[in-house]
């Protein structure tokens, strides 16, 4: 099969297409052949390594010294079950899924084997498989954050980098909670936040959140980009700050935070759960979701897709086809 091979760690090169052994699911496996998968910017991280030195050593020991152990990236896929293992007993061979691959990777090839148990679901029959690709490593991370601060109707939230992957489903699900949005982004995204439902949009070039006297019960920071003690202050009292990308002294102030204030700060992550995949695919056939997608490549030409998302001008999502 053809696949996209990460050869060593570094620029967009070191990806190439090759032809290698198309895998054989085990008996608790699904073998799925891929239709479309994704380019985030965890995926542009672990092939770069451009990241602060303890995050790059820590990779390193888990993923390889000199490049991924796991050849073949990609965290996300939408396909077809073409092979079901002995055991397996939730899916059928030809049911379209859709599914988040975590630490196997592997979503950058004709076919992809994960286990039954895995983070896979059924695709939403309202979605392509393109727009079905983009939805699980964003979404996930979104509702699992948002839920945390278990918004109300008629709060105000604040979404930074509101027009990333993370970012635009955020902003539909604080909708759907019935929050009033306000979205922090780039100028060109702007209309884009207010055709997904933002109530507010800001330019952060033209405009400091933080230093503009707004206050809001929830902040979520998809990016890691905005000012830790200032963000504190543009909370309400019992507010939560969401660390969604945070860094290594943000996550060793948060318990600190929330022990000597009234204000919340969530930084660290949880495992996804099944659970949560299916509510998704649930919002996205009643209408509440939808994926934007800024820019497709073919499989041979992932290499410029991961080039493009290291500019940071992505909106919304890139997409693999295969």
């Amino acid at each position: 099969m053809k696949a996209i091979v990460c050869t060593r760690y570094g620029p967009p090169e070191a990806l190439q297409l090759r032809e290698v052994e198309k895998p054989t699911p085990r008996d608790n496996e699904v073998l799925i052949r891929v239709y479309a998968a994704t380019v985030t910017k965890g995926d542009c991280e672990l092939r770069s390594l451009k990241l602060p030195l303890l995050w790059k050593l820590l990779l390193r020991i888990g993923f390889g010294i000199r490049a991924p152990r796991k050849k073949i990236l990609g965290q996300e896929l939408a396909g077809e079950i073409e092979l079901v293992g002995t055991t397996v007993t939730l899916f059928k061979k030809g049911e379209q899924v859709f599914a988040n691959t975590g630490l196997h990777l592997g979503a950058y090839a004709e076919y992809d084997c994960l286990p039954e148990t895995g983070l896979i679901a059924t695709k939403p029959t309202n979605m392509t498989y393109e727009e079905a690709a983009a939805v699980p490593v964003g979404g996930l991370h979104a509702l699992q954050y948002l839920r945390k601060a278990n918004i109300q109707s008629g709060q105000k939230i604040l979404i930074n980098g509101a027009g990333g992957s993370i970012g635009t489903v955020a902003v539909q699900l604080a909708k759907y909670y019935g929050a009033e949005v306000t979205g922090v982004d780039s100028a060109e995204k702007l209309d884009m936040l207010r055709s997904i439902g933002a109530d507010h949009v800001i330019d952060y070039a033209r405009e400091d959140f933080t230093k503009n006297g707004e206050k809001y019960d929830v902040i979520f920071d998809t990016v890691g980009k905005s000012s830790y003690s200032r963000s504190l202050r543009s909370l309400k009292e019992n507010g939560f700050y969401l660390l969604g990308n945070p860094v290594l002294l943000q996550m060793i102030r948060a318990p600190w935070t929330s022990r000597r204030s009234s204000r919340r700060v969530v930084g660290r992550m949880e495992p996804y759960r099944i659970e949560d995949l299916t509510l998704l695919r649930e919002l996205i056939e009643a209408g509440q979701i939808r994926s934007l997608i800024d820019r497709r490549y073919p499989l041979e030409e992932t290499a410029e897709a991961h080039r493009y998302v290291d500019t940071g001008q992505k909106t919304g999502n890139v997409v693999i086809t295969v």
